[in-house]
């Protein structure tokens, strides 16, 4: 009697463990999503941390898979966690819930973002180098005479017969050497040229500034800076967009970039502009001149401002990458897929459809075939699907649309347990024994077969897990966690309630 009271303990125990690991996800999938929108993040970041997480074919997002390109070919499994650390900030301080991000071999990163459907701006964000760096100008007379120098020389390699190739392209706007956009590919082939290079001095080179559009056509700026960097970006303490709010009427609410430098930077800085008083300062970012102010006095405070950006997203992202710190090594997306929230919702329709169906036909057939043991069979059912779903909760589990598949499986083969049980019992009842002797022997006879079909499964389950990722680690996990509690559900459960009726009860028959 005691040992059926302690059983029944535990039995209590597991179910209210398992509804109260399930209240958090109760409660946060029952917010309507205006209310949610409203509450503070850091509320709904703690909630999250205790919800059962929908996987992307369900919620909808993206899905990236990139390639690190380290220089140094041998540093690749360094260079792999660099970057996924970066990663891992940006898209901290984006303000993504519950992203996934995760190695895959030595030299790929698996990024999953739930929720998320601006692509462009994801891979922006995930994608961009971020190098930052300071270079000071030369002045626009220095820089003329190195174009002009390149295009005399081309016209003599080229015979003298053609037109200038490069002078005739470039022309003068607001002070900068300016070019429209159709021929920045050209140009750039010009640079690039060997005999081209030997006219440009040595710790100089021209670089590009953005694209703007002046009376319906796209410019571009060329400069010819510094090689080295002046000051590097690396010594940034922290970025934070704005709104442009100083004396010049070009840049009135405009979104610029505020950023502060740490001792090292702030040091370098006040000693570069304090040196170049009356000089323009480019500020570069990914070999792009986002700005060139002229410097107008020196700046010991460390701080300096990024104008130049076209909309505030594009400021708070760059804030953000600068924030997080230059990815150091280049990366490429080789994967992307995306899904669309609508798709997700008709997919947990669909499957949370297809579950209770699934479940109702088992339960009916149950019922109807075993009677009263195939009502007991069905309670554990019943405690089976909220002990998996609590248990993937507690370990911070994916559900995912393979996952609810492998979740339907495995309401299927939590019976088969009790049906093996059922049938040695009926066996044992025909050969004339008690229903007490055949209970103990229906399961004690069954129990072997259970445990191989039980640990066949879930070998398979184990490999899908391990070598799996994605939809498939999810399908296997949810398969391993059903077998686990069905064995208990089935055989454990089961076994006390008839234990409980013959027992305690001393019932000499029930309806099986």
């Amino acid at each position: 009697m005691k040992t059926i009271r302690f059983k029944f303990l535990i039995i209590l125990g597991v179910l209210l463990f398992s509804i109260i690991s399930l209240f958090p996800t109760i409660q946060y999938y029952s917010i309507p999503k205006s209310e949610l929108e409203k509450k503070p993040k850091e509320e709904i970041r703690k909630l999250l941390r205790r919800t059962l997480s929908l996987g992307l074919d369900l919620i909808g997002g993206m899905y990236l898979v990139l390639k690190v390109n380290p220089p140094e070919k041998e540093k690749v499994k360094e260079a792999r966690d660099r970057v996924l650390e970066i990663i891992r900030n940006r898209i901290d301080q984006w303000g993504v819930f519950e992203p996934v991000i995760q190695p895959i071999g030595e030299d790929r990163i698996m990024v999953q973002l739930p929720g998320v459907m601006d692509r462009e701006r994801a891979r922006e964000i995930i994608g961009k180098t971020a190098v930052l760096t300071f270079h000071l100008v030369e002045d626009i007379e220095s820089a003329k005479r190195v174009l002009d120098n390149i295009d005399k020389s081309l016209l003599e390699i080229e015979g003298g017969n053609k037109n200038s190739p490069l002078k005739p392209l470039l022309f003068l706007y607001r002070g900068d050497i300016v070019f429209e956009e159709i021929y920045l590919d050209s140009i750039k082939k010009i640079i690039k040229r060997e005999e081209v290079k030997k006219l440009i001095p040595k710790d100089k080179i021209f670089l590009f500034g953005k694209s703007f559009e002046v009376e319906g056509k796209k410019l571009r700026s060329i400069f010819l800076l510094n090689k080295n960097p002046d000051v590097k970006g690396e010594y940034i303490k922290d970025a934070r967009q704005s709104v442009y709010q100083g004396t010049d009427p070009a840049l009135q609410n405009t979104p610029v970039v505020n950023i502060s430098f740490d001792r090292r930077g702030t040091i370098d800085f006040a000693r570069v502009t304090g040196e170049n008083v009356g000089r323009r300062l480019a500020i570069v970012l990914d070999s792009i001149v986002q700005s060139a102010p002229r410097i107008a006095q020196k700046i010991p405070t460390g701080n300096a401002q990024i104008t130049g950006i076209e909309s505030m997203d594009e400021a708070r992202d760059l804030a953000v990458i600068l924030r997080a710190g230059a990815l150091p090594a280049p990366v490429d997306i080789e994967e992307e897929r995306s899904v669309g929230p609508l798709l997700g919702k008709d997919s947990i329709r669909r499957g949370i459809q297809s579950a209770i169906l699934g479940g109702l036909l088992v339960m009916i057939f149950m019922a109807i075939y075993y009677l009263f043991a195939g009502a007991v069979a069905d309670f554990a059912l019943i405690l089976n699907l909220i002990i998996i779903l609590s248990l993937l909760s507690l370990f911070k589990g994916t559900l995912t649309l393979p996952g609810i598949a492998g979740l339907i499986l495995t309401i299927g083969m939590s019976v088969d347990a009790n049906v093996l049980i059922y049938e040695r019992i009926r066996e044992e009842l025909r050969l004339g024994k008690s229903f007490k002797a055949a209970v103990d022997a229906g399961f004690s006879r069954a129990l072997i077969t259970i445990l191989d079909s039980n640990l066949t499964t879930i070998f398979s389950a184990l490999v899908l897990i391990w070598f799996g990722t994605g939809p498939i680690r999810g399908f296997g996990l949810v398969l391993a966690l059903g077998i686990a509690t069905s064995f208990f559900t089935a055989v454990f459960v089961v076994r006390t309630i008839f234990d409980y009726f013959v027992i305690v009860k001393k019932v000499k028959s029930l309806p099986i």
